[in-house]
């Protein structure tokens, strides 16, 4: 069985970047087919891999700006010949699911999301920060274009995978498919439950809008109780300006601190909305509770009242009153910490191994 994978960009470390690493392991022989490729900006991992990249790369920037070729990307992502592989492996939260594949090739998509910024979070995007009238006079245009294309190149689709089952019913909603649950991969092992208490709540994420830190800052500043948020983005300074003394920001990071701060922390704050999640998940791999809005992939993830609480509408008042009742001595560390070892990375490697084989026979046959 000759495999390829496809990928949108290799040009930042996410999630979705984990997952092409585990579906390299799975598949080791497989080369990994992207519109651009930054050694510089990914994991050492992908150093040495067969890495086949579009126009895009010799575009000018187009390995720090790929993002602003967005209306090439499908006659870009059109181009990879994929006529001699068996199957296709796409993992795609944008463009990588519409590669073209013969009659004889299966092309099973991974998918994180549905195009958020086509879809969804359409609004959200044509009246963010940064989008100036030019913009916000072209974009509707251009994404009438992409709404088009992302539809009708979910057909060349055989088999859909989903990340959660929130992923799963907006792909039935957008691109009217089915699609099979598999939870992306967490590396739970990295992760160890502390009897150390530091007293403090933890927030790890990217600042920027959509994550709802703000929500966050706002409740805390009128708890009192302190707060430290990991990690950096545009919003770093409008948050910091709000945030009273209680509340520190300790930037970007190293892993380890990460680990460190899961591990000593008296609960993890989640009050974005997202397809999956994986800070939850790694904090209750490190054995603490995790205070959620109660939307999205963390339904999921977390158990009410066994290894979490959830705050049901997305506002300060809700966030200020699950917190006013928490308690975080009626939690079990290694509970939570066995609820989080079903998504581990090895489990998302097995499952994914039996659904591609058993389709290709499938296919086959």
């Amino acid at each position: 069985m000759k495999v390829a994978i496809v990928h949108e960009w290799l040009a930042n470390m996410g999630g979705s970047e984990k997952v092409v690493l585990a579906f390299k392991e799975i598949f080791p022989e497989a080369p990994i087919y992207t519109m651009v490729y930054n050694p510089d900006k990914v994991d050492s991992a992908f150093h040495g891999m067969d890495i086949r990249t579009s126009f895009i790369q010799r575009l000018p920037k187009g390995k720090e700006k790929y993002q602003a070729y967005l209306p090439l990307m499908p006659t870009a992502v059109e181009q990879f010949d994929l006529s001699g592989y068996d199957v296709v492996l796409s993992s795609s939260h944008a463009v990588a699911k519409g590669v073209i594949t013969g009659a004889r090739t299966l092309h099973i998509t991974y998918c994180h999301t549905p195009m958020r910024y086509a879809w969804d979070f359409y609004h959200e995007y044509l009246n963010g920060p940064g989008v100036g009238g030019l913009k916000r006079r072209l974009i509707p245009w251009l994404m009438n274009y992409i709404r088009m294309w992302d539809r009708l190149s979910a057909d060349r689709v055989d088999h859909f995978i989903a990340n959660s089952g929130y992923v799963a019913r907006r792909i039935r909603k957008h691109y009217r498919r089915d699609a099979e649950i598999i939870y992306p991969p967490i590396e739970t092992s990295y992760f160890t439950p502390s009897d150390q208490d530091g007293g403090y709540f933890f927030i790890v994420s990217r600042l920027i809008p959509y994550k709802r830190i703000d929500l966050a800052v706002e409740a805390f500043n009128r708890l009192g109780l302190p707060l430290k948020i990991a990690g950096d983005g545009p919003e770093k300074e409008r948050l910091a300006a709000l945030a009273k003394s209680n509340i520190q920001f300790l930037g970007r990071v190293s892993d380890e601190e990460v680990k460190k701060h899961y591990a000593a922390c008296r609960a993890f704050i989640f009050p974005g909305e997202e397809d999956f999640g994986i800070t939850p998940v790694e904090a209750q791999a490190a054995g603490r509770p995790v205070i959620a809005y109660g939307a999205g992939g963390a339904l999921e993830t977390v158990k009410d009242g066994v290894t979490g609480e959830f705050f049901g509408t997305q506002t300060v008042e809700a966030l200020v009153e699950v917190m006013g009742r928490f308690d975080s001595r009626k939690y079990d560390r290694e509970t939570i910490r066995r609820h989080a070892l079903g998504f581990d990375r090895e489990v998302f490697k097995d499952k994914i191994r039996v659904f591609v084989e058993t389709r290709y026979r499938e296919f086959r046959q």
